[in-house]
């Protein structure tokens, strides 16, 4: 009896150690899934990089030719009674085509708030140009307080060559784990090349002086101006003969200019250092000489944190 208990005891002890050894206690181990936890993105820290994209630039050219003849009227009184260098405005046009850059920034975070500085450089490029034809010249006829009938001609041609620029932004985002969302503003500096060819063709004589002629040939030849040698017709000066058309002196020449800066966009970290982002940035600046730009782009880039 003694012998059988004790051979009991080792049958109920050896199966009793099997089953231990084949039940899971994991959870008395803790977790052991295979997966790691997600890594924590400190976004804080300078960065560099590039950018590129597609950019579309509308251009303005409503003022362009203005000063031109503005100062070749200055002394007339066509100018000063009817602002005669105002009747030409060119239409505006539009430009698109890929740009390219490179950027820098640094940024701190604070808990789930992201603020940083950055600087952005684009080249661009591209001309827009706005013209009005000879055969489709803006005309206008006018009496002036002193008596003169004057006659005005306009048209000619404005271009203007966005290319590149440069902004600083502040940034401000908020971090989504591995993604950060951001709003961005800040000043733009440009160049841009531009060039004007402003034509121009005025006459007029003196009402009074050809009422008098045509009573009494003695009175003389009217006042008049802007027709060709004996040219002047005072007995019809409907049938007189103008001078041609007049181009205005202008050379081409660059011109810095400054603007605003805005945009938004998401950044993705591939890893703690590899940042890739897509962007909208929208620069608009200040008239120069009568010239417009704005520009819209959609770009994306990458960069490397350190």
């Amino acid at each position: 009896m003694r012998i059988a208990t004790l051979g009991l005891l080792a049958v109920l002890a050896s199966a009793t150690t099997v089953t231990a050894a084949d039940l899971d206690y994991g959870y008395l181990r803790g977790a052991d899934d295979g997966y790691a936890p997600a890594p924590v993105i400190d976004w804080s820290g300078f960065y560099i990089g590039g950018h590129g994209g597609y950019s579309s630039a509308a251009m303005g050219f409503t003022n362009t030719l203005n000063n031109q003849y503005a100062s070749y009227l200055r002394a007339r009184d066509i100018e000063a009674e009817y602002n005669a260098s105002n009747y030409l405005a060119l239409p505006s046009r539009r430009v698109n085509g890929a740009s390219y850059g490179a950027l820098a920034g640094y940024n701190v975070q604070f808990d789930d708030i992201v603020v940083g500085i950055e600087a952005d450089y684009t080249n661009f490029g591209r001309i827009g140009s706005s013209s009005m034809l000879r055969e489709n010249a803006i005309s206008r006829s006018m009496t002036t307080k002193g008596g003169m009938f004057e006659t005005i001609s306009l048209f000619g041609t404005s271009k203007t060559e966005l290319e590149d620029y440069g902004t600083i932004r502040g940034r401000l985002g908020y971090a989504l784990g591995s993604f950060l969302p951001f709003v961005t503003g800040g000043v733009a500096i440009g160049r841009a090349t531009i060039s004007n060819e402003a034509n121009i063709q005025n006459y007029g004589y003196d009402i009074a002086g050809v009422a008098a002629y045509q009573n009494d040939p003695s009175a003389g030849i009217p006042a008049n101006h802007g027709y060709v040698k004996n040219g002047f017709n005072p007995r019809n000066p409907n049938a007189s003969t103008p001078e041609d058309y007049k181009i205005l002196p202008f050379k081409s020449k660059s011109k810095a200019m400054a603007g605003v800066a805005l945009g938004a966009g998401l950044e993705f970290a591939l890893t703690s250092n590899i940042i890739l982002r897509g962007e909208y940035q929208y620069v608009l600046f200040d008239d120069f000489d009568g010239h417009k730009v704005n520009v819209n782009t959609v770009r994306g880039g990458a960069a490397v944190k350190f």
